[in-house]
């Protein structure tokens, strides 16, 4: 016969969170909340400072208790009541509080924390190129939340935030939250302008490129990476000018060969084209493709200021497939489209503190996880590493945590620690 119940005793189930608070004390994360977080509130007195309230939000992300319901269970949790020196969590009521008093200015300091983290990772593990994979998303909502509207491209109602990522590294560099209506490009150049002028200042000698879909085709945007002398691949939108001169060169091909055998081909070559809003003439790459079977040719065109071959632009812009990955990591494992407040700056707040979970996250999977794991998604560092069961043993001088001694993954464990050790303490 076998019993089961929940009276195990002082155990738990997330002894890999240890590893992240070693990690947080290298690079500064809750430090950086504490004295950066400063909220609009005027009880300043209780057991649960709101910086602790953020901080707790940012470890229950990380280990998939995204609600602030998941807070209530936690309350006496043993690994969370440890890393966050706490003899109780808070709980979903005093979470909830908080959201509430959210405003514009707690979004930005999140924002400046973040900032702040990357540059110290930066220095940590110093990048010589960067992509910048421009993108927005549909964050699908279910209520009358403020800002919420109808998309037509998705055919849902919600928002429509603008994200950028380093497409060689995974980072979030920076996202804002807007209304469901607004256009794909809608203010990109303010948007994009002040990371570039930072990554600049922080790495003069590195190259930075800017990819982004036929959405973020504006002319503004080609003329600001000009100016900052970047190197650019953006898809265009086809139009009539645009199909005739494809046109022009499958004829071209035709004269040349023999196309009418049903096999299929892919041709990529490059005109010099000038829009009527442009300021002048710029290099578009041509994709001819023609599936098996098919009659006609599809064509896809891209601007860009890189020297390559046109069909090694094609390959590099086809790159920022990677963008979709970080998204849907973002939402998957870290719940960014999980924005159920009235108030649009508290959803904003909320998506900024879910960001710089994903990004402390990817942080520690760069900087401290063996090769076998270096691009694992979150989901496979939680069952490897996070969810690690424990025993809590306390004695007058020691905290210790006996883990379970089958765990698979004890070379991961010890590779992880070792790795996070080497790492300089904050100055």
């Amino acid at each position: 016969m076998i019993k089961v119940n929940f009276d195990g005793g002082n155990l738990t189930s997330d002894s890999g969170l240890l590893l992240y608070k070693e990690f947080d004390e290298k690079i500064g994360l809750d430090q950086s909340i504490r004295e950066m977080l400063q909220v609009k509130d005027s009880v300043d007195h209780r057991e649960h400072p709101n910086p602790d309230v953020v901080i707790q939000k940012i470890y229950q992300h990380l280990a998939g208790y995204h609600t602030d319901d998941h807070a209530d269970e936690l309350k006496h949790e043993p690994m969370f009541t440890t890393i966050l020196d706490k003899k109780q969590l808070a709980s979903q009521p005093t979470l909830s509080r908080l959201n509430q008093k959210f405003d514009k200015e707690t979004m930005k300091q999140i924002q400046q924390v973040n900032q702040k983290l990357n540059r110290r990772v930066q220095k940590l593990k110093p990048s010589e190129h960067f992509v910048f994979d421009l993108d927005s998303a549909n964050f699908t909502t279910c209520g009358k939340q403020y800002g919420t509207d109808y998309n037509a491209h998705y055919q849902t109602t919600g928002y429509h935030p603008l994200v950028l990522f380093d497409g060689l590294t995974g980072d979030c560099i920076k996202a804002v939250l807007r209304a469901g209506n607004v256009y794909t490009s809608r203010n990109v150049v303010s948007f994009i302008g002040p990371v570039i002028k930072e990554y600049e200042k922080m790495n003069p000698s590195a190259t930075i490129a800017v990819r982004g879909d036929s959405g973020f085709a504006v002319p503004a945007l080609y003329e600001l990476c000009e100016e900052h002398e970047l190197k650019y691949a953006i898809r265009l939108k086809s139009n009539k000018r645009l199909t005739s001169l494809a046109q022009a060169i499958e004829n071209q091909i035709s004269e040349r060969l023999n196309l009418n055998n049903g096999a299929p081909y892919v041709f990529y070559k490059e005109i010099s084209y000038k829009a009527a809003s442009w300021n002048k003439s710029r290099r578009v790459i041509v994709k001819l493709e023609r599936p098996e079977g098919e009659l006609l040719f599809r064509y896809s065109f891209i601007v860009t200021n890189l020297s390559y071959r046109p069909k090694n632009i094609v390959k590099f812009y086809q790159n920022r497939g990677t963008m979709e990955n970080f998204i849907k990591e973002g939402k998957n494992g870290f719940a960014l489209d999980q924005l159920s407040s009235p108030d649009f700056y508290t959803n904003a707040t909320k998506l900024q503190i879910a960001l710089l979970a994903y990004n402390f996250a990817n942080w520690f999977r760069r900087l401290c996880l063996p090769k076998s794991m270096n691009k694992s998604t979150i989901a496979t560092v939680r069952i490897k590493l996070i969810k690690i069961a424990g025993k809590v043993i306390n004695t007058a001088r020691y905290t210790t945590f006996k883990l379970c001694s089958s765990c698979l993954y004890k070379k991961h464990f010890w590779f992880a620690l070792k790795k996070i050790q080497g790492i300089p303490l904050i100055e």
